[in-house]
């Protein structure tokens, strides 16, 4: 096959050629976004789910068909090591230059968002340490300027909505790595969320995190459970599987056996990052159309070489020493777990299996290091702010990328 016109693209938030398997959310959130505009309630949006399972194509494709519908977007991701306000300034400096107007009431909100922004340098602040939001307007005075990230986010918000509001349009914040932010960042938000939804301001956030994203904002606002709508993104089904490598390789003049097919289901799981890689790989190594379930028996071991490098390696060489080892206990606690499979289980079950059983009793850990659960929290604390592993009940921990337990018995 033709490596020039091979279709597949893996990488980091790269839309694939073609999106299978999202059409209900797309759908749903064309329905949110005039729902808004009428002044209808409705609440904001979190994606959430493993790595590799398209979060942040989806929360790009969304933005998209915010922009298709007139409305003023922007986008951040969050980092632990930044404060919440210079990222979304530029946010939402973007988002209001979207909306098209200016003067007048266009300059003022400008200067709310400066304001805003340049209250992120502190009180005393030399003038080569303030950051330029690179708006012209004055920085407005007395408002969304206290120091209170809570108070000056909610002012922001009003504002910047109810300017939306003026133009007939709506605003959009689209956060990625959402769990990164701080406690009091995410406090705000979802205080200012709940005054929005409450004023019927157009404003909506859109977030997208890792599974334990939703007791991040239920630590930090009891009533966050009830401001967002929680779509869980998974794997895809082996319908929107097929359909995501059988499209591209028909506006290619190709296409997969259906032998080849369930190959492909069985060693990628149905995870979007995996099918890319492996589509790609086995395209490479296919000597002609159709692809069949030989031609992926050779491209897979190229994928899966790849992968250990860029998708898995990388994140096992962030960990430290003591870390790699709890990483390692987990990896033989899930397996131990997963152990009751069914005799005889193909292995697109036995794949999907050891997924679910990935999350582990932090006391398994803990015996099969030989050690108390209390000396491990350094490690274990240290694994969750680097976001390799997360937690989404108490005593239970899980990798957050799918796959991972398998290459640490296979490489580490």
């Amino acid at each position: 096959m033709d490596p020039i016109r091979n279709p597949y693209a893996p990488g980091a938030g790269q839309r694939p050629p073609e999106l299978a398997g999202r059409d209900e959310q797309l759908t749903a959130f064309d329905v949110v976004l005039e729902r808004v505009q009428r002044g209808r309630p409705e609440r904001s949006l979190l994606l959430i789910g493993l790595r590799g399972v398209g979060k942040t194509v989806l929360l790009n494709a969304l933005r998209s068909a915010a922009v298709r519908a007139g409305w003023g977007t922007g986008k951040l991701e969050a980092r632990p090591d930044q404060r919440l306000r210079r990222p979304l300034a530029s946010a939402l400096h973007q988002a209001v230059r979207e909306l098209g107007q200016s003067g007048g009431r266009h300059d003022d909100v400008l200067g709310v968002i400066r304001a805003f922004a340049e209250r992120d340098s502190g009180a005393g602040a030399k003038l080569r340490e303030k950051w330029n939001p690179g708006i012209t307007a004055t920085a407005t005075k007395g408002r969304a300027d206290s120091g209170d990230i809570e108070i000056d986010l909610l002012e922001l918000l009003t504002d910047v909505g109810g300017y939306a509001a003026d133009t007939g349009r709506g605003i959009a914040l689209f956060i990625d790595e959402m769990q990164d932010l701080g406690p009091e960042d995410v406090s705000a938000l979802c205080a200012a969320c709940h005054e929005m939804g409450q004023a019927g301001l157009p404003v909506i956030v859109v977030g997208a995190g890792l599974p334990h994203l939703p007791a991040v904002l239920s630590a930090s606002k009891s009533y966050s459970e009830r401001l967002f709508r929680y779509a869980r993104i998974d794997r895809l089904d082996s319908v929107a599987m097929e359909l995501a490598l059988s499209a591209p390789a028909e506006e290619e003049d190709a296409e997969w056996s259906p032998d080849a097919l369930s190959a492909m289901y069985a060693v990628t799981g149905g995870y979007p990052y995996f099918v890319q890689a492996y589509g790609k790989a086995v395209w490479d190594r296919a000597p002609r159309s159709p692809i069949t379930a030989e031609d992926v028996t050779v491209g897979a071991p190229e994928a899966e070489a790849e992968l250990a490098v860029g998708f898995f390696g990388s994140r096992y060489e962030r960990a430290t020493p003591a870390e790699r080892e709890y990483l390692r206990a987990m990896a033989e606690a899930s397996y131990l777990r997963s152990e009751g499979a069914p005799d005889g289980a193909d292995a697109a079950y036995t794949s999907v299996l050891e997924t679910e059983l990935d999350s582990v009793p932090t006391a398994e850990v803990a015996r099969i290091l030989g050690k108390k659960p209390q000396s491990l929290s350094p490690a274990r604390d240290a694994l969750l702010k680097k976001g390799l592993i997360y937690s989404a009940e108490r005593g239970q921990i899980a990798f957050t990328v799918p796959h991972f337990g398998r290459y640490l018995r296979d490489h580490a």
